[in-house]
């Protein structure tokens, strides 16, 4: 306030009583000029709040990935968004999550494409493709620079009809054929084998001779302790230990086609997803871009240092899938891609994950030099 009008309160109020009535008003005008003399201050805005559900338990390599989605997402967005991240079957089970994001019961999910199998199977052509020449860089690319995502956005919105955007993220290293109590030494062995493992890596295994059961991430050890099933695969080394696989089995069969290769995703409501702002919306897409450097940067780390930790403090012995599970893999893989191919669209988007590997692998195979001879040669020994 300025002096004059400082001045102006105090001669008003010294005035005599029967100026009341212009002391009110000479006072009610101070103020009005009090108010002219500040800048409007607005108040502060309540940030957009969305309530994500998570499939992953607490302190998963996964998990912890979700936290820095969340984290970067939030700060980048300074402040006008922030993520509720939900634990698993808080709101509904794993496999329905998908269904309540659309329904508008969740504003997203965290997951994997091959989690909504059972909705359609084209669905695992954008997480764990049964391409198998490809690694999960090759999917990506594919899927961002390929056509891939468009394909996805067809099967989400014209197929399914369903009310949800989604965006993929993290490319997984090649995960193990899995946990075992004896160790896989020929096909043969599936023959009868009760195996936990999801999308279309469950049509491939059964026609391996296998039994699948399929469930979700938290039921996996339970279930191996009790002998509801004999074997399961999970994804990662980190995510294995943390799950607790050592503790009912000792040996992990590594290297496997069964999931070559996979992406993580993130599902949004599209009602909620289309009534944010355009720079949030950009956040939100391009925010899981950069966690997948930042992923796989972390994952190599924590992988690396929980691979020796399982083979020391353990007792896990890692051993290399044999080249004839590897080879009937392959096989089963070709009966899966025929049936499913009867599916016109099913058959659309395999035809441009070919033509795609066979481009961009095959240049990837002529340029790339394996490690393996080098790393023999540095250390004396093999991997």
């Amino acid at each position: 306030m300025s002096d004059a009008q400082k001045n102006s309160v105090q001669t008003v109020a010294t005035a005599p009583a029967r100026r009341k009535f212009f002391r009110r008003a000479s006072a009610g005008a101070a103020g009005g000029a009090a108010l002219l003399a500040f800048p409007m201050i607005g108040k502060a805005q309540s940030p957009i709040k969305l309530r994500m559900q998570s499939p992953f338990a607490p302190k998963d390599f996964f998990d912890g990935v979700i936290n820095q989605i969340i984290k970067t997402t939030e700060e980048m967005a300074g402040g006008r968004l922030k993520i509720e991240k939900l634990p698993p079957n808080s709101v509904v089970k794993t496999f329905d999550m998908m269904e309540a994001v659309h329904k508008g019961l969740l504003d997203g999910c965290f997951g994997a494409c091959s989690y909504w199998v059972g909705k359609n199977p084209a669905f695992s052509l954008f997480g764990t493709s049964p391409m198998a020449a490809m690694d999960a860089w090759h999917h990506l690319s594919w899927f961002y620079a390929g056509g891939g995502k468009a394909f996805y956005e067809e099967l989400q919105r014209d197929i399914m009809k369903l009310n949800i955007v989604g965006f993929l993220y993290g490319p997984m290293y090649t995960q193990s054929l899995g946990w075992f109590k004896k160790e896989i030494k020929t096909a043969a062995d599936f023959n009868g084998l009760k195996y936990r493992t999801v999308g279309l890596a469950a049509d491939m295994t059964k026609a391996m001779g296998a039994s699948v059961v399929i469930i979700a991430p938290t039921e996996i050890i339970p279930s191996l302790d009790r002998g509801v099933i004999d074997a399961a695969e999970y994804n990662n080394t980190s995510s294995d230990k943390l799950l607790g696989f050592a503790d009912v089995a000792k040996i992990c069969m590594q290297k496997s086609y069964h999931q070559n290769q996979e992406c993580m995703e993130l599902l949004v409501n599209k009602k909620k997803f289309d009534a944010l702002p355009k720079d949030l919306q950009a956040i939100l897409r391009y925010g899981t871009q950069a966690m997948t450097a930042a992923m796989s940067q972390e994952g190599m780390h924590q992988m690396g240092a929980d691979f020796v930790e399982l083979q020391v403090k353990n007792g896990v012995k890692f051993i290399q899938t044999p080249k004839d599970v590897l080879q009937a893999q392959l096989v089963a893989w070709d009966k899966v891609i025929a049936e499913k191919s009867k599916d016109p669209f099913f058959a659309k988007v395999l035809g441009s994950q070919r033509k795609w590997a066979e481009r961009v692998v095959g240049w990837w195979l002529s340029t790339q030099l394996s490690p393996e001879l080098a790393y023999n040669h540095l250390f004396g020994k093999k991997a």
